[in-house]
């Protein structure tokens, strides 16, 4: 239980490390910035056209049922925009965020590990890893999360163990997500990943549940990246050894 607790601190310690390192300040607002220009823009955008839709769909329905579904409406798109904002989001300031890591691990370890120089195989060599790693993580959302859904057959607790799974498979997707700089510069398989989570348990999963909350708040989500990248980075450093 106590390392279980242990993983929800890692965000608050993160943030308070950030506030001491104005050094690394730069790689976090750069794609703040980016990520709250593209989620207003996609959040008027969709919504505007959404209002405009519903107003010319619903002509001569009682306004009350206008009303509901544009509600519905905002909150599909907080949750469904958030989603992809944070997967965009990552993918988007994935250049800051590894230079991030980087300096991170360099402050409390002295030394770090550099994924590759940066020729142009390599840079090659490094995006076909990274849409490979984005590949696996899909298959293996499909490949569990498809078969968990006939667990809401189960009468009774069959409702509650589908959703038990599908947090659990948002909790390790999550911990891939954040603990990815610093076991991509070892060159991890996507089962030497996988392994790192499941050796650190409860810990890790204590991490990504809290990670996973923090980056499905609306809005909020637009700066949780940096911070559960930082937060996953710390957790690295003080729980493996790979690199020492």
């Amino acid at each position: 239980m106590r390392s279980l607790i242990d993983g929800f601190s890692y965000p608050l310690r993160a943030i308070r490390f950030i506030v001491r390192q104005p050094m690394l300040w730069r790689y976090i607002v750069i794609p703040i910035v980016l990520n709250i220009m593209i989620g207003l823009i996609l959040y008027t955008t969709l919504l505007w056209a959404g209002f405009q839709a519903i107003e010319a769909f619903l002509v001569g329905w009682p306004l009350w049922i206008e009303w509901l579904i544009r509600g519905l409406l905002v909150i599909a798109l907080f949750l469904g925009l958030g989603y992809i904002l944070v997967r965009f989001g990552v993918v988007l300031g994935s250049p800051c965020y590894s230079r991030l890591s980087e300096l991170i691990e360099e402050r409390l370890r002295g030394l770090v590990r550099t994924a590759s120089p940066t020729a142009p195989v390599s840079v090659v060599h490094d995006v076909l890893r990274a849409l490979l790693f984005e590949l696996k993580k899909l298959l293996l959302v499909l490949l569990i999360g498809t078969p968990t859904l006939l667990l809401n057959l189960i009468p009774g607790v069959g409702t509650l163990l589908a959703t038990g799974a599908g947090i659990a498979i948002g909790v390790t997707i999550t911990c891939l997500d954040f603990f990815d700089p610093p076991l991509e510069r070892r060159r991890l398989s996507f089962r030497g990943k996988l392994s790192f989570i499941r050796r650190h348990l409860p810990a890790s999963a204590g991490f990504g549940l809290i990670c996973l909350g923090l980056v499905s708040i609306p809005f909020f989500n637009l700066i949780a990246v940096p911070i559960c990248i930082t937060a996953g980075t710390l957790f690295f450093c003080e729980h493996d050894n790979l690199s020492r």
